[in-house]
């Protein structure tokens, strides 16, 4: 019952944070509006990055910057830290992949409908909060919720929990794809996509 409790008040305290943070954000946009400025908000720290193309014909450096992603198979999905070094990583693989910035939504419904964890080396379903406290309890992550936010807000045990989560398996959308050939820019799927990786999750998750 305690530890109930302590879950329900991390959770409790967590939507408190993202709602003061989207209302700031809106407040920002409001105020530079007002005064006829532009608003620039801080630069993404976290991206979803899914690969969109099969095994054949991929050359050698794409081929070893998804294995480092962990993208062996088509429609895999991983979380990434972004910095100089993945961001190059991800301009490599780029003709083979899709990438961009996931929101809360997005992070949870990942985590709640496909969500699995590494435990010795097999696949299990995170349908137990012991089993993300049973692995991650040691680095203050014992629910559900912690692990969202970790991986949201790219805390202190991101590296951490990333390498606990088992690579997400996704189905091909619905809908289908658009052009897998053609960068996102020119009406294809590869590349960068920014906040429209969350439409796209909507209709694969």
């Amino acid at each position: 019952v305690a530890r109930r409790k302590l879950i329900l008040k991390r959770a409790e305290k967590y939507a408190k944070e993202y709602n003061t943070a989207e209302r700031e954000l809106i407040k920002n946009k409001r105020d530079a509006r007002r005064y006829g400025n532009f608003f620039v908000p801080a630069q993404h720290k976290v991206a979803f990055v899914m690969r969109i193309r099969g095994i054949n014909g991929v050359p050698p450096k794409p081929r070893k910057v998804m294995q480092l992603l962990r993208l062996r198979q088509i429609n895999n999905g991983t979380f990434v830290k972004l910095n100089k070094a993945t961001i190059n990583m991800l301009r490599i693989a780029e003709p083979y992949i899709t990438w961009g910035y996931p929101n809360l939504k997005s992070v949870r419904e990942l985590l709640y409908k496909r969500g699995h964890g590494r435990v010795d080396n097999r696949r299990i379903a995170l349908s137990d909060n012991s089993v993300i406290e049973g692995k991650l309890g040691k680095y203050g992550i014992i629910c559900m919720e912690d692990l969202v936010h970790e991986l949201l807000t790219v805390g202190p045990n991101f590296k951490v929990a990333n390498k606990f989560l088992w690579h997400f398996k996704l189905n091909t959308p619905n809908g289908g794809w658009r052009k897998k050939a053609n960068h996102f820019v020119d009406g294809g799927d590869f590349g960068c996509r920014d906040e429209m990786i969350n439409a796209l999750l909507r209709r694969m998750v």
